[in-house]
């Protein structure tokens, strides 16, 4: 059994697509919802894995890195927010770097230190690698330093869930990092970045692209700058939706996904859903304007006037395509809440919570213990399932390459002690 730790793990995501996998032993989990005292996601994740490890509902930032101690952890999961991650020198100006306070991504770091998990698998909005808009890319340039410096090589790709088969076009980027030294790690050593993208790395085999190299987007290679600082300070990047970095060495690459038939709207909708999920002539107006395009004029805070504008979105949603991306404000009266027509009584309606569950490939009513808001809420956070179940299938391959690896290079020190 891989012993797995997880962050951030919201109403449990990763867990769940990790047991469908098989082979994962998930013996702490971490959930804390910072200035609220109702602690919805933590409960609901609590209750569902009831008497299946521990579960945190704590500062992250104060979690004692000692009880990690003798527990050989293998594997550090999370969906982690996408914040501003600027780093300084230590008031000393001798020795460590200051991460801005509060940024999550330095807790991942400091649990990686004490823990030294053989893989880490990490999600986030894909904007992260463009983010700050100002000095695009530093942010995510100064999270492959940090698991380089840790002793990390890592792969990531940017995934759109429809387009591997889901029912949900929910683009995330998912950075895969694996232990240098490993038998996987080497034995990736000397083939060509591209084949490791196309054909060999942790998401091809499981996410297959087109073999193509865009004109438009040509593959970029860089040495990442050793200093956290000089990062932070002045280094950009336009990174792409595929990449590697290998010791120093960044590779980063344009690639077009092997589409799969996704799952339908129509596919997961219910049955004889409740009134209350149907709209009032009212309701539907203010959804039709929303959702329809606009041209408007503004007055800024300075006085300049300008024109806001934004298209039209379909409505209803088509039964016959994916879901679009579920966001936090899912169920509101919002331009971004989806709006069905029912297949039965041809009335218009928002989706259920358990059809924002199966957008995301969770179990019917795994939420249903919290109002229909937090459920809607906790599921325009989550991340879809079916994609964490391949990851987890996935490595499972690697640790099997592992330990393969291992037992060679064993026989090899044998053979030498027998001669």
């Amino acid at each position: 059994m891989i012993k797995v730790i997880e962050l951030f793990a919201g109403v449990g995501g990763f867990r769940i697509g990790l047991e469908a996998a098989g082979g994962y032993d998930v013996v702490w989990g971490n959930q804390w919802e910072p200035s609220k005292k109702a602690q919805h996601a933590f409960d609901c994740y609590a209750r569902n894995f009831l008497g299946r490890g521990k579960h945190s509902n704590e500062d992250i930032s104060t979690v004692d890195t000692k009880i990690f101690q003798k527990q050989d952890i293998d594997m550090l999961v999370g969906g982690f927010p996408c914040q501003d991650y600027s780093v300084a020198r230590s008031l000393s100006g001798e020795k460590g770097i200051t991460g801005k306070k509060g940024v999550l991504f330095w807790e991942i770091t400091r649990l990686m230190k004490e823990t030294k998990p053989r893989y880490v698998l990490l999600e986030n909005v894909d904007r992260l690698l463009k983010s700050p808009s100002k000095q695009r890319g530093r942010d995510f340039s100064i999270m492959l330093a940090s698991l380089r410096d840790l002793g990390y090589s890592v792969e990531w790709r940017v995934i759109n869930a429809a387009e591997y088969g889901q029912a949900q076009r929910r683009r995330r980027v998912f950075i895969f990092a694996t232990k240098g030294g490993t038998p996987y790690a080497i034995n990736r050593e000397n083939e060509k970045n591209s084949e490791v993208i196309h054909k060999d790395g942790f998401f091809a085999k499981i996410f297959p692209v087109k073999d193509l190299i865009s004109e438009k987007k040509k593959p970029k290679s860089f040495l990442m700058e050793k200093d956290l600082v000089k990062i932070s300070d002045e280094f950009s990047m336009d990174y792409y939706n595929a990449g590697i970095m290998r010791g120093d060495t960044v590779y980063t690459e344009e690639v077009v996904p092997l589409e799969e038939t996704p799952i339908t709207l129509g596919q997961i909708l219910e049955a004889d859903v409740d009134e209350k999920y149907y709209l009032s002539e009212l309701t539907i107006e203010k959804f039709s304007y929303l959702k329809g395009p606009k041209k408007i004029e503004r007055t800024s805070a300075t006085g300049h006037k300008y024109v806001f504008s934004e298209g039209g979105m379909a409505f209803p949603e088509p039964l016959d395509k994916p879901g679009r991306t579920m966001l936090t404000s899912e169920g509101t009266v919002n331009r971004s809440t989806h709006v069905v027509e029912d297949p039965q009584t041809k009335r218009l309606r928002i989706l259920t919570p358990v059809e924002c569950e199966r957008l995301n490939g969770f179990p019917d009513g795994w939420t249903d213990s919290m109002t229909d808001r937090m459920r809607y809420f906790c599921m325009g956070n989550a991340l879809v399932v079916g994609l964490i179940e391949r990851m987890g299938k996935r490595i499972m391959e690697i640790e099997k390459e592992n330990a393969n690896g291992n037992q060679v290079e064993l026989d090899l020190i044998f053979l030498e002690k027998e001669s």
